[in-house]
């Protein structure tokens, strides 16, 4: 038995923001999300052509009553992010271009940040390009020729969790996804819109509806 003084180190990482409006992840967090204090992050939702999920966010956040800050990663100072962090529970890292927000945490302190402030009990949660950028690497993201790259070469991510994951998993993408995932390393967890994948300290969960697809 763990400590009850030992913060749990939670990353929940989601192909959508499907969890925000059910009850679900409530049970993985140190505080219900009402009563959360949330650091918004909506980097990579600024290199979209359609960045209306990003009101349907704020708008269930305020249906829930949370308090939110929204934030932009982007030009903050290693100073700047360890203030934002540590001053909320939760860090929601939105969807949206994933090379961007992997350029923006690369131009940044966040990475380092980040990771320290999940040791002091920091919740990461990220959604869509927020759960790509928490694998080992983002390529993943390189599987689409959605969106503009913004001169990143190097796949390289922030490796909090010891595998890679597929948002927006349908199952008529499982014969692409098994051929371009046989090379990789680690295992890889295909995440439809309503699932989403919880790592506590050690134990890896699967909540949400739909078979658990590992590759």
């Amino acid at each position: 038995m763990s400590d009850n003084n030992e913060k749990m180190k939670t990353r929940i990482l989601a192909s959508s923001g499907h969890f925000l409006a059910t009850n679900t992840i409530n049970a993985f967090l140190p505080k219900p999300l009402s009563g959360a204090k949330i650091l918004y992050v909506t980097t990579a939702s600024k290199k979209v052509n359609d960045a209306g999920y990003v009101e349907r966010t704020r708008e269930t956040m305020d249906e829930l009553n949370c308090f939110y800050t929204e934030y932009d990663i982007v030009g903050k100072s290693e100073e700047e992010l360890k203030k934002a962090l540590s001053s909320h529970d939760i860090v929601y890292v939105e969807g949206g271009n994933t090379f961007y927000l992997l350029k923006a945490v690369r131009e940044t302190a966040f990475e380092k940040v980040v990771k320290e402030a999940i040791q002091n009990g920091l919740v990461y949660w990220g959604v869509s390009a927020g759960a790509y950028i928490a694998c080992p690497s983002i390529i993943m993201a390189t599987w689409s020729d959605r969106f503009d790259r913004c001169g990143i070469t190097d796949w390289t991510a922030m490796n909090l969790v010891p595998f890679f994951v597929k948002a927006h998993y349908r199952p008529d993408m499982l014969e692409t996804i098994k051929e371009k995932s046989k090379d990789l390393q680690l295992p890889l967890r295909a995440l439809t819109d309503e699932q989403a994948v919880v790592v506590r300290d050690g134990e890896i969960q699967l909540v949400g509806v739909g078979d658990e697809i590992v590759l």
